[in-house]
């Protein structure tokens, strides 16, 4: 049960990363997350792919920034390909930033993708997992409940939509 811990976490930091990137660049602010919970899947994915790089990695700063910065990109461009086919929507667009791929990835965000593998795996997942450790079962498989209910009912809402906007609940 602690990956679904490592996914929540992961997925609410990126929650707060694309708020913060959002306000800082004037953006529109569209929900990248569940229906109710303030979590970026993409970002949980994402983190806990890095995590499951092997020491041979994570103990060299320039491998772990050039692997974690391929395998978030990977993650990236799989669930932008998953959400297009399961969904027909797209919660973002490269289109026009250098070296993008289909307007799913590009070399900025996957430069910046590497960069945060850094802190990741050297000062927030050690100085944090030991606390998700100690979250109870009972804790865990209540959490587990409540991100599955949320992401069948996002699911459910972005399928019978196709449109992303069916995930705000909230004004701007």
């Amino acid at each position: 049960m602690i990956w679904v811990w490592y996914f929540i976490l992961y997925s609410f930091i990126g929650f707060i990363l694309e708020v913060i990137y959002s306000k800082a660049t004037n953006g529109s602010g569209g929900r990248k997350c569940l229906l109710v919970l303030p979590l970026c899947p993409v970002y949980g994915l994402g983190a806990c792919a890095i995590l499951l790089l092997p020491p041979e990695i994570t103990s060299h700063p320039l491998l772990l920034f050039l692997f974690g910065g391929l395998i978030a990109t990977a993650v990236e461009y799989g669930v932008a390909l998953f959400y297009e086919w399961a969904f027909q929507v797209s919660f973002w667009n490269y289109q026009g930033l250098p070296g993008n791929l289909h307007g799913r990835v590009c070399l900025p965000f996957s430069l910046i993708w590497g960069v945060l593998t850094l802190p990741l795996v050297y000062g927030l997942h050690p100085a944090l997992s030991p606390w998700l450790e100690a979250v109870p079962l009972s804790i865990s498989w209540l959490a587990f409940a409540t991100l599955l209910t949320d992401s069948l009912v996002s699911a459910a809402l972005l399928r019978k939509t196709g449109d992303r906007g069916c995930l705000r609940w909230y004004a701007s």
